[in-house]
């Protein structure tokens, strides 16, 4: 049986890019990589038939967002793991599909626009109506990597999918056509890609502005639940009086503790509730700390105590996890002045939301305090994912997790101080907190505004941009891409 060389090697150029995709956009992304991973997959897809690109683009992203796999069934039960990386794979397959059409009715490479514009849509509509977000977002690839993360003070997400994308485009239509056919629109991407990361660093300071006041965070990883024994239970609680008061002692001002320590009856938290207000009066700290509440509908609430020991403030979290759907979400933000600055409460989930960040930039927040409760796993993932928070609006992220990181980032993205959680007898952080950047962020003043704009020329190409046209220039273009 002869084997078609053509065939062979675009299922090699599929294998290699879903490999380059699973190490680029994973829990533990290669940045660098994600600058160029797709391109494989879309000469594969430029060089074969429909049908053909159809199933090249499949076996990449299944190969691609397998990588996650394992972290879905930490938080969901195997066969709706199964079906999140399904769908995450024929994410990769609705964009490659719909960018190759558009890239093959038209002989300009700058139809190589189709593919970012595409990838923009998607991310932009997952952002704002899937209830999870984008937590796959291609741009937290960068997470990691200041410098290229400054581009979402002014354009958001969107701006670094759209950068993200448009390389591995290019090279990919100058490796069909030839690179003197794509001379300009790569030459336009590996600008625009050198004039982001030069305004990222640019944009950066060279020394960490850690002008605020000392903070402290403990996180104990172990969890009270009603199985739990009272000893258990006293030894937890106890633990944390512990820490916080040495780290009143150290000179924090400010103490931070983890998500959901526990889950609650009324009955369970008024005796907790007097506790820890007396705790916070005798160490003369700000105390903000994870509680679950069950009293008929369950709620993720964040106390916040001042050093008086009154309740400052009872957050309820909006945006609830995959664990957390029998939870009643909350709607209302808080914002309280703590030692001349304005912090803004969330919890976990909520700073996977850009909205949740622009919402707090306008009511004047300076930093935000967030609670989590993490998967191991993505421990360095959802830290580093919730300092793109701060860079979109020019806002410090303190931020404590059971199974993940205790950090303090600046508004430049960058983690300050970091440590990781453990069990009994838990750990600690004492740090400063950075200074805000002063007034707001373009991106907090416009929004989504450039992901939209996208959203909608992308629609635009999904409608009329798939017309071929006629002419010898076509014709040699396409014969030579299915060839």
């Amino acid at each position: 049986m002869r084997i078609d060389r053509k065939h062979l090697l675009n299922a090699a150029l599929a294998v290699l890019g879903g490999l380059m995709l699973r190490w680029s956009f994973g829990l533990h992304p290669v940045w660098w990589l994600a600058w160029v991973a797709p391109a494989p997959l879309l000469v594969a897809a430029l060089r074969s038939s429909k049908r053909m690109a159809l199933g090249w683009s499949l076996l990449a992203g299944l190969i691609g967002a397998s990588a996650d796999l394992h972290y879905h069934t930490l938080v969901m039960p195997l066969a709706p793991a199964l079906f999140v990386t399904l769908l995450l794979a024929l994410l990769w397959v609705l964009v490659v599909s719909q960018a190759r059409r558009v890239m093959l009715a038209s002989p300009s490479p700058w139809t190589v626009l189709a593919y970012p514009l595409m990838w923009c849509a998607a991310d932009t509509l997952l952002a704002h109506f899937h209830p999870d977000g984008n937590f796959d977002s291609i741009a937290y690839s960068q997470a990691g990597f200041p410098p290229a993360l400054q581009l979402a003070s002014l354009l958001g997400v969107s701006g670094l999918v759209f950068v993200l994308s448009l390389l591995p485009a290019a090279l990919a239509w100058a490796t069909v056509h030839g690179w003197r056919a794509a001379r300009w629109p790569l030459a336009a991407s590996l600008l625009l890609a050198a004039g982001c990361l030069g305004f990222g660093f640019a944009r950066i300071p060279a020394a960490v502005p850690a002008q605020g006041e000392l903070v402290g965070m403990a996180v104990i990883d172990d969890f009270i639940g009603p199985r739990v024994p009272a000893a258990q239970v006293e030894r937890i609680w106890t633990h944390y009086e512990h820490h916080v008061d040495t780290l009143a002692g150290q000179g924090a001002r400010l103490v931070l503790l983890p998500e959901k320590i526990a889950v609650l009856r009324p009955a369970q938290a008024e005796p907790l509730r007097s506790r820890m207000a007396a705790l916070a009066a005798r160490a003369k700290v700000w105390l903000a700390l994870g509680v679950g509440i069950d009293d008929g509908h369950r709620t993720n609430r964040l106390w916040l105590f001042a050093p008086d020991g009154r309740l400052a403030a009872d957050y309820v979290k909006h945006h609830l996890a995959p664990p957390e759907r029998d939870f009643a979400a909350g709607s209302a933000f808080a914002v309280q002045a703590m030692a001349g600055h304005r912090y803004g409460l969330a919890i976990c989930k909520d700073v996977h939301f850009a909205a949740m960040g622009r919402d707090y930039a306008e009511l004047g927040a300076q930093a935000l305090l967030v609670p989590a409760w993490d998967f191991g796993e993505d421990g360095d993932y959802a830290a580093r994912l919730s300092a793109v928070r701060g860079v979109e609006t020019g806002m410090p992220m303190l931020r404590a997790a059971r199974e993940g990181l205790l950090t303090i980032s600046d508004a430049y993205g960058r983690v300050t101080a970091s440590a990781p959680s453990a069990a009994l007898p838990g750990a600690t952080l004492l740090g400063r907190v950075p200074a805000a950047l002063p007034g707001t962020t373009p991106y907090t003043r416009s929004g989504d505004l450039f992901g939209w704009l996208c959203t909608a020329a992308a629609l635009l190409l999904a409608c009329f941009g798939g017309r071929r046209w006629t002419g010898l220039a076509y014709a040699k273009s396409a014969s030579s891409t299915i060839r």
